[in-house]
Parts: structure tokens; sequence; C-alpha cells
């Protein structure tokens, strides 16, 4: 039995669909009877996979977890684009779908490899004069977003099924996988949102580390607190 003093690490959660980053924070804080929790980048309530929640000591390393990079996978939808550029957003366009060849999917996707500047959605977090910009949103409100500097280290199609396509990517802190449907699906002239996606990966933490999130309202404490790491295996993990 751990005491809450003692719990200190890094929890790797598997999220599961429907839930935000803080619903998850808010059960493992009940079960574990521990108020000390955070977490390294949010998911957005469709997404599913690695969300990394630091506990006690852990919180002090939080921000140079967040920076590392993150992998995904996910899956794009062409022809229908969203004011969330997601699947949890509002039809705002629907246009025909082209029979694109894969050459052409490969091309629109291979354009963002590397270094480019990508401008985050109106439906975020960011903060615009202290007000989350997802509630000006709400209000109708569009205001001009701060272009961000992010890096696509990798991107491999998974599959090819129109109007919807699977891929994996590799990118930097800071990317919106959403966005990078969204301008993949300009690019090509037909738009898109995406419609699923999942954390496979950040940094050298992998999903398959993870404890599910739909079961940490029922499984016994000593049980999640077996996928804890401490900050010595964190610190080994990652190479520090």
């Amino acid at each position: 039995m751990f005491a809450d003093s003692l719990i200190d690490g890094v929890l790797p959660i598997d999220k599961a669909p429907g839930m935000t980053s803080h619903d998850v924070v808010a059960i493992a804080r009940k079960v574990l009877g521990t108020k000390k929790i955070g977490h390294c980048g949010t998911l957005d309530p469709m997404a599913t996979g690695l969300l990394l929640l630091t506990l006690g000591k852990g919180t002090k390393i939080q921000d140079l977890i967040m920076s590392e990079d993150k992998e995904y996978e996910g899956t794009m939808k062409f022809g229908v684009m969203t004011d969330s550029q997601d699947a949890d957003g509002e039809i705002t366009e629907t246009r025909e779908v082209p029979e694109f060849t894969q050459e052409q999917i490969e091309a629109a996707f291979a354009k963002y490899d590397g270094d480019f500047y990508q401008t985050p959605p109106m439906v975020s977090a960011i903060k615009k004069d202290g007000v989350a910009l997802y509630k000006l949103a709400r209000q109708g409100k569009i205001v001009v977003r701060e272009p961000r500097f992010v890096h696509i280290y990798a991107h491999h199609l998974l599959g090819l099924r129109l109007p919807e396509v699977d891929f994996r990517v590799v990118c930097s802190k800071g990317f919106y996988v959403r966005t990078y449907a969204f301008d993949i699906g300009n690019d090509l002239g037909c738009g898109a949102h995406l419609s699923a996606l999942r954390r496979t990966k950040s940094g050298r933490f992998d999903v398959s580390m993870a404890f599910p999130a739909a079961d940490l309202k029922t499984a016994p404490r000593e049980a999640i607190l077996e996928k804890l790491l401490t900050l010595p295996q964190v610190s080994r993990l990652r190479g520090a």
C-alpha cells in the first residue's frame, strides 16, 4: 500500500473516448486518494490513448515530459469540414471527393514533413487575454491566432479507403493533428476533418505501458499503482 506522501512518479493512462483529460485526473485523484496530480498534454474528448499523469514530486518534471515528441494514429475524412476540425464539431461544409490516387494523397501528406508554421484552431484551450479560445468560439467569435512553429519527423499512410485515410504521424509538442487533417483536406480542394485519433507514444512512453482509464473507477488501488513509474524509472526510461 502506497501512502499518499509516497505516490511520486508518472502514471501512464490509456484514455477512453468521451472523457476529457480533466475527467481522468479527477477520477485518479479520488481513487488514489491524493490531490497532487497533473497531466502532460491534453487529449480532446474524442481522442484515445496515452495520457501521462504526474503524481506528487512527478509534477515537477511535467513541463519536461510535455516538451517531448508525440506519435499519433488517426483517421481523416475528406469532403466534410467541421467548426472544430474534428468529429465532435458541427458540420460547416461538405464537398465531393475526387478519386484520388495513393500518390496524390502521399504528396499532400509529404508537404508537411519537417519544419513549418501551423495556425491553431479556434476550438482549442489556447488563451486570448486570459480566455480560452473555445469559449470565444462558442460565442461565435473568431480571433487571429499566432502561428506555431512545429515539426513532423515522420508520417505513414496506414490505409486508404476514400473518403477516409488512416495515418500515423510523429510530431513535435504543440502540434494539432486535427489542423493537420484540415490543412491536408484544404490543399486537396475537398476539405477534411479528423474523425479518429489515438496517441500511441509520448517521448519514450508507450501506450502499451498504460492502465485503461475505463477501469480506473473499479480497479483496486494497488492494481493501478502497479503501473506507476517511479522518478528513477522515468529518468532511466528517458535516458536522462
